[in-house]
């Protein structure tokens, strides 16, 4: 993967608002802009990896350079991922 760091810079940010919104749908938000991008970058790899095991069609791809990112089932799988760290962080405070 030749990315240049253009590319690199606007798949941040694209990572970072993927979080920004999960993290709005769901009503829990912990931590910055490093954790939206990051919940981003992870929720883009489960999406990802839901559309291959299930032969899901991809909605929305966004293509910066030679990199696909799927914005709608990163939503989708940030969504979960922060619903599931929402329910864990919940239960652990008493």
């Amino acid at each position: 993967m030749n990315l240049n760091i253009e590319s690199l810079i606007i798949l941040l940010i694209v990572g970072g608002l993927v979080g920004l919104i999960a993290q709005r749908i769901v009503g829990y938000s912990r931590g910055g802009c490093l954790t939206s991008i990051a919940l981003g970058f992870i929720g883009a790899l489960i999406g990802t990896w839901a559309v291959k095991q299930f032969g899901l069609p991809e909605i929305y791809v966004l293509k910066i350079s030679h990199t696909s990112f799927p914005v709608v089932w990163a939503i989708i799988g940030a969504v979960v991922l922060v619903a599931i760290l929402g329910l864990l962080k919940r239960r652990r405070v008493f």
